[in-house]
């Protein structure tokens, strides 16, 4: 049977691992709040390919309403 202070000692050790393993979880996560020059510059490039991408709809749409009025304007020249 284990004495009483190799029992405590282990509870103790155990202890100090969870307060580590804690402190060094806070940590971590703390660092992740601090956007770097790369992980910013991705998101300007993201931003940037969002822009673009936006765009290109917006380009197309416009030009699919403008077929659909010469489409609408050679139908209504041809029932004249």
């Amino acid at each position: 049977m284990k004495s009483m202070s190799e029992s405590k000692s282990f509870s103790m050790i155990c202890k100090a691992f969870l307060i580590m393993f804690a402190f060094a979880g806070v940590g971590m996560l703390s660092a992740c709040d601090n956007d770097g020059p790369a992980e910013e510059m991705g998101e300007k490039i993201d931003n940037t390919v969002e822009d673009a991408g936006d765009a290109i709809d917006d380009a197309a749409d416009d030009a699919g309403d403008a077929i659909e009025d010469s489409a609408d304007e050679a139908e209504d020249a041809m029932d004249k």
